[in-house]
């Protein structure tokens, strides 16, 4: 009964406070958008908004190791595992600058994705071939006007806290752009919030880990699918994890190519 109250109170907190921010983002947005193109200045406001969440709840600690790992000259293509709704929130607690790459659905919630449309993040419909390849090409945009790219190559929520299978859009990007990749470890959100729930779980420690980026001369040569298994493999020894242990194969959902959260 405490949990689900506590709960309640999180949810209308973001709600009412999101009423409260947009405004401001509004306002920020539309004084610096004669002199500030990537919108840097309202993406490091998007950050503050969204860390209020984590800042203010005494049941989370969060974690973050490796920060000076993220150069603020260098466009990335960042790559996280997704284990919850709250990563998304304990990302922004890098504050650095990037672009998220999202489904299109997050886009239409009331202020909170009015504010995704004004930082240029980039939407993306799953199961679309031609919303891929618009998000795609949007991407490249970005990484070429230097704003590294937020893209969780899972492309949905874990079910069980283990790594799922890679889509290959964010290693395509890296191959095509030549840009560095810098893998990033989320930890302990699927044991506060896991998907289809909204119940808060109690205290939790959360953990943001960002690995020394990979420069793209030391995987030029491998092939997209090749790029795409050394990158999870990675992952399932960082993590510990792996989804597809007891699996000999499993099916790609969706467009092979797509990335999203």
């Amino acid at each position: 009964m405490l949990r689900a109250a506590g709960s309640l109170l999180f949810w209308a907190g973001i709600t009412v406070s999101s009423v409260l921010l947009f405004p401001v983002a509004l306002l920020i947005w539309l004084v610096t958008l004669p002199f500030d193109p990537r919108r840097r200045v309202l993406h490091q406001f998007t950050c503050f908004w969204a860390s209020l969440y984590t800042w203010l709840n005494p049941a989370w600690r969060v974690q973050i190791v490796g920060r000076e790992n993220v150069r603020p000259d260098v466009a990335y293509v960042m790559v996280a595992n997704h284990l919850s709704f709250l990563d998304i929130l304990v990302l922004f607690r890098l504050r650095r600058h990037f672009k998220w790459v999202s489904k299109v659905e997050m886009f239409k919630i009331p202020a909170i994705g009015w504010n995704m449309w004004l930082n240029r993040y980039v939407p993306l419909k799953r199961g679309d071939k031609q919303s891929v390849q618009t998000m795609m090409q949007i991407c490249r945009e970005r990484l070429a006007e230097g704003s590294s790219l937020m893209i969780f190559p899972e492309g949905t929520r874990s079910r069980d806290g283990k790594l799922s299978k890679f889509k290959t859009g964010a290693f395509q990007l890296a191959l095509e752009t030549k840009s560095p990749i810098l893998p990033i470890v989320v930890s302990g959100t699927s044991k506060t919030l896991p998907k289809h729930g909204f119940v808060l779980r109690g205290h939790h420690e959360i953990g943001i880990r960002v690995l020394p980026a990979i420069p793209h001369e030391t995987f030029a040569a491998l092939s997209i699918e090749e790029l795409t298994a050394r990158m999870r493999a990675m992952y399932v020894r960082e993590t510990g994890t792996d989804g597809l242990a007891d699996a000999d194969a499993a099916p790609a959902s969706g467009d092979a190519r797509a990335t999203g959260s």
